[in-house]
């Protein structure tokens, strides 16, 4: 399977400078109490205790603070997905496995933090570049599983891959998206064994 390659966004500076560490905790907890559109980064300067100055030392803008705090979240849905897709073991359980994950993931670390919600909504809105390169690495993952699902002779061969892989990602695309996924909270429970088992039944040999 593919590695996470994670993208942290525009910042500056020592990529594993300490101080950059604190500028994102202290604005994660400044964006989880104020929120992300009514902060400022004159408002994350006095709370880190530095200038303003200071921190654009380590970062462009405040939509690059946002965007690390994105990478962060995303590589912690992204652990946890290919941890239960790596416990199946064969590509239509994988198959299963990442439905579940992805939904329960994303569930509980974008929206456990409504404050923190409004980063996710905007990286999504406004299509990051982390966002981008996140969807990215789940969708070579999904084809990571379908591929072996051919060789394993589980799936069929006969649609190219390309295409099977992207319509089954525009069925996932939702539950990875935090502004489409709030539409759909009545579903989260029983969605992912409906559509996995549909799609499953769709890529039988």
């Amino acid at each position: 399977m593919n590695r996470p390659t994670p993208h942290s966004g525009a910042t500056r500076g020592p990529a594993d400078h300490e101080l950059r560490d604190q500028i994102v905790a202290a604005a994660t907890e400044h964006f989880s109490r104020y929120g992300y559109e009514k902060t400022t980064v004159s408002d994350l300067a006095k709370a880190v205790g530095f200038s303003k100055a200071y921190i654009y030392k380590f970062f462009e803008s405040k939509q690059a603070i946002g965007e690390t705090i994105c990478v962060n979240c995303m590589l912690q849905i992204e652990a946890e997905v290919r941890a239960a897709v790596d416990g199946g073991d064969r590509p239509p359980e994988k198959l299963r496995r990442m439905f579940k994950a992805i939904v329960d993931a994303t569930l509980r670390l974008l929206f456990q933090d409504r404050k923190l919600y409004e980063i996710a909504a905007s990286a999504a809105s406004e299509r990051w570049p982390a966002t981008i390169a996140y969807e990215a690495r789940m969708q070579a993952l999904l084809q990571d599983i379908i591929q072996e699902g051919r060789q394993t002779g589980d799936f069929e061969r006969k649609t190219p891959l390309d295409e099977t892989t992207a319509a089954i990602y525009l069925v996932i695309r939702p539950y990875l998206n935090p502004l489409l996924l709030q539409h759909s909270f009545d579903y989260t429970e029983q969605a992912p064994a409906r559509l996995s088992g549909l799609i499953l039944r769709s890529l039988s040999p």
